[in-house]
């Protein structure tokens, strides 16, 4: 399966226009960024996560408006905030803070976070604020659709599966890009044999095929899929699910310790 996907990948990417982006000139640009001092506490992960490579595969440039989908705690942010130029615009794309899915008190955490957004984002890398904003996918108005080159979601379409959101999440989602605009995924991957109770997101594993499937359902074609994120030491067969694996090592098991992260599909849509 995922060397289909691999095969798949290739061969859209090299049919696509030569001159529309340059992945070598993104790459290269990304790791200028990531070289910078305001991310030495966050480098260690670089080999796992692979960013450079990650946005070159996303065909992110420097002055595009780019959508970062729950923010957290700005492993990505910081990434971003480094990476786009003055042109660029970087906003961070907050949970529907959504009553029977969330207590108040964690409505009211969405809500602070969306408004100190941009704040986090310059103090982390100096980017003005004025180049940087957010909002809660509630809150999109008639100005905010159709303006967005890209929008990423690392790490997070588990949790929009478990919390049976992620069909309005990505339909907000769409109605942000651009007519022809992508959404890059990268998410914890199940093997395709694994049974629907472990690969429904509450282990923060998904089967790639289903997401592709569901992505594709809410109105995205599948531009390529890349195995720059894969770890094929993870065995995405953990009792207590991906939080197992580093960097959370929730069970503490010393065998999980040198694996590296999750095993991570990559993959890139386009808004139909």
């Amino acid at each position: 399966m995922r060397s289909g996907y691999t095969f798949l990948a290739l061969s859209l990417l090299l049919a696509a226009p030569a001159a529309a982006h340059d992945p070598v000139s993104i790459e290269a640009a990304a790791a200028a960024a990531l070289a910078r001092d305001n991310r030495a506490q966050d480098a260690a992960r670089d080999q796992y996560r692979h960013p450079a490579e990650t946005l070159a595969f996303f065909q992110v440039e420097p002055d595009m408006k780019v959508g970062e989908y729950a923010p957290g705690g700005g492993w990505y942010s910081r990434v971003l905030g480094n990476y786009l130029s003055p042109k660029g615009r970087l906003v961070g794309l907050y949970f529907t803070p959504e009553e029977g899915i969330f207590d108040e008190k964690t409505r009211e955490g969405i809500r602070q976070g969306a408004a100190g957004f941009a704040a986090k984002v310059e103090g982390w890398t100096a980017r003005p604020a004025a180049g940087t904003s957010a909002l809660t996918l509630d809150g999109i108005t008639d100005a905010d659709k159709g303006t967005f080159d890209r929008i990423l979601v690392i790490r997070m379409m588990h949790n929009m599966m478990r919390w049976n959101f992620a069909d309005s999440e990505l339909k907000a989602m769409r109605d942000l890009l651009k007519p022809g605009g992508m959404l890059g995924i990268v998410q914890h991957r199940a093997p395709e044999w694994a049974d629907g109770d472990y690969s429904n997101g509450t282990r923060g594993y998904l089967r790639q095929s289903d997401v592709v499937g569901f992505v594709e359902a809410m109105g995205f074609d599948l531009v390529g899929a890349s195995e720059i994120n894969a770890n094929p030491r993870d065995t995405a067969d953990y009792p207590e699910g991906v939080w197992e694996m580093p960097p959370t090592l929730r069970t503490k098991r010393d065998d999980l310790r040198t694996l590296g992260e999750s095993d991570r599909m990559t993959l890139l849509f386009r808004k139909r």
